[in-house]
């Protein structure tokens, strides 16, 4: 009876560390997914800004458009 036990707990260990390990990947692909938002976002917020930002340096170097 104590060696059926035995393997009986290391199959319910073997099945949790595996349940473990895919809720793990799914967590880590929401946090990508949630990062790759908050880039989008600023992208999108900041886009803009940054373009005027690079075009004034351009316009300020020599043989630039301005």
């Amino acid at each position: 009876m104590g060696i059926k036990l035995h393997f009986v707990i290391e199959d319910l260990k073997h099945r949790l560390q595996r349940e473990e390990r895919g809720a793990t990947a799914v967590e880590y692909g929401l946090l990508v997914a949630l990062i790759a938002a908050v880039i989008v976002g600023t992208v999108f917020t900041l886009g803009g800004q940054i373009d005027t930002a690079f075009q004034d340096v351009v316009d300020r170097l020599p043989g630039g458009n301005g």
